[in-house]
């Protein structure tokens, strides 16, 4: 995927990286840590987590593509390293949004006291794990997007406006 609607697929394909990596993270630790959660979301969960997990491979092929259409720059360039660490927590999240799911199937079965999720060592286990996995990825997509930010504005735009007129109109 290279170009939607005339502009590079990556800024445009950014933004659901962007909304649904942090919404699973979410998503998932609500899950984890609340069984009641778990249950209401249902296989939202994974399906949710699938998603997110299937946009960063097709965002970073779409980013790829654009920074072979732009300048060579050591901003784009951390970007690029910076956008290719996102897939091993999307798929962390992923992983976690099944077992999770999984997991909460049990109670819901067996009317709430399932013995799968109802483990407290398992529920805690999991909350950990989501937790630690959940931030990781949060931190990573501000960082990517952060750097992303820097490089696509860092000599796009002027401190002071254009045009502007003096206190008098003039």
């Amino acid at each position: 995927m290279t170009l939607i609607n005339g502009l590079p697929a990556h800024v445009l394909l950014v933004h659901v990286v962007v909304v649904l990596v942090p919404l699973t993270a979410l998503a998932l630790v609500a899950a984890a840590i609340w069984p009641r959660a778990a249950r209401r979301l249902g296989v939202l969960l994974p399906a949710l987590g699938l998603v997110s997990l299937v946009s960063v491979p097709l965002t970073t092929s779409a980013g790829e593509w654009l920074e072979r259409h732009v300048d060579s720059d050591p901003l784009v360039r951390r970007h690029t390293e910076l956008g290719d660490g996102l897939l091993p927590w999307a798929l962390g999240l992923f992983v976690l949004a099944v077992v999770v799911w999984w997991a909460g199937r049990g109670s819901r079965r067996e009317g709430g006291g399932g013995s799968r999720w109802s483990a407290l060592p398992v529920r805690i286990a999991l909350g950990l794990l989501s937790v630690v996995i959940a931030v990781g990825a949060v931190v990573d997509v501000y960082r990517i997007g952060d750097s992303g930010a820097k490089a696509a504005w860092h000599d796009g735009f002027s401190k002071s406006a254009h045009g502007q007129h003096g206190a008098d109109g003039s």
